[in-house]
């Protein structure tokens, strides 16, 4: 689609027609990604429009523990984490249980609303399965927060077990388009994920899966991505954007600006108006001082460390919100 057909894309009146029902459509969507950077105010202002129909002015908070780290026989070209990295990162078995709670704990303590447990590898061992299930039961047994978790690859048997111990919500990412996807891994397919979606629904889970931008996509590709997802059908879709970490075989891939990165969350919430859209890992580098220009879009973000990178401090990101004149949504005890 040219650019002069784009700029007649009436973003306002777009997202009042996204508010009564309408699909956009892929052209509409390269449209919104390739807004002027003159025109990323109109843009943002349409973009919350959709954002405060659905979400008002709360923000949700979720906090990541790393609770397995390194030792991952996977390829994945942006992690730290791969079996082909060479970063120095933190390498342990799976965390004691009582860790684990102290790290919900601690969500708790700073607004998150939900206590994300991830750990790093293709697939669970059923033994880890057994004992991320106990501190699930112990976490909703004790305290008042969602807990999702992210464990790779499942058995629909284990899906089942997760659920049946508590869990709010099962993350599984699909990262980039079916078509890219050779160019991040090698080890496992697009396919492979998709399916592990599917037995996270079938098991009554509520699925969480998103993106990371800045892996070498196109445009297309990124549009590609919202539309994917709207299909998968998440109740939640964090959108990460690439934190090039030394080491890794996507080091030196530079990709996002922060305007850039503002466009691509109102436009996933152009595709996916009702979903939780939420700024993940990356932000503090690829937005830096935009971060509280991304939350007209979205609804949500990561407070505290990520995997193996750090976050901004969780008192920066309260008085951003609060500066914004936000309010952050915990769960009602």
């Amino acid at each position: 689609m040219s650019m002069e057909t784009q700029e007649k894309v009436d973003l306002f009146s777009l997202a009042q027609e996204v508010i009564a029902g309408k699909a956009i459509s892929k052209d509409e969507a390269l449209a919104i990604l390739n807004t002027p950077n003159s025109e990323i105010l109109p843009l943002l202002h349409a973009a919350y429009q959709i954002r405060h129909h659905y979400y008002g002015n709360k923000v949700k908070l979720n906090m990541i523990i790393n609770a397995k780290s390194g030792h991952c026989s996977e390829d994945c070209g942006y992690c730290s984490q791969s079996m082909v990295s060479t970063a120095p990162v933190e390498k342990y078995p799976l965390l004691e249980r009582k860790t684990i709670l102290e790290g919900a704990r601690k969500a708790k303590d700073l607004k998150a609303g939900t206590y994300c447990i991830v750990t790093s590898g293709k697939k669970p061992t059923n033994n880890e399965v057994d004992e991320v299930i106990e501190a699930i039961k112990e976490i909703k047994a004790t305290m008042s927060i969602n807990v999702c978790a992210c464990l790779g690859l499942i058995t629909p048997e284990q899906a089942k077990r997760i659920k049946e111990a508590g869990c709010d919500r099962f993350n599984h990412n699909i990262n980039t388009t079916a078509e890219h996807y050779s160019k991040v891994a090698s080890t496992h397919t697009y396919q492979d994920r998709l399916d592990t979606l599917n037995v996270i629904k079938e098991a009554g889970m509520s699925p969480c899966s998103g993106v990371i931008i800045g892996l070498g996509e196109t445009e297309e590709q990124v549009v590609d991505m919202a539309f994917e997802l709207k299909e998968v059908d998440p109740q939640s879709i964090p959108v990460n954007f690439l934190n090039p970490i030394p080491g890794t075989p996507m080091e030196n891939l530079r990709d996002n600006s922060p305007m850039k990165s503002l466009k691509v969350l109102a436009l996933f919430r152009f595709v996916n108006p009702t979903k939780e859209i939420r700024i993940s890992g990356g932000r503090e580098v690829n937005l830096n001082t935009l971060q509280p220009m991304g939350l007209f879009a979205a609804n949500s973000i990561f407070v505290g460390d990520y995997l193996t990178t750090d976050g901004q401090l969780v008192s920066m990101d309260h008085q951003m919100i609060q500066d914004l004149g936000f309010e952050i949504e915990e769960v009602v005890e």
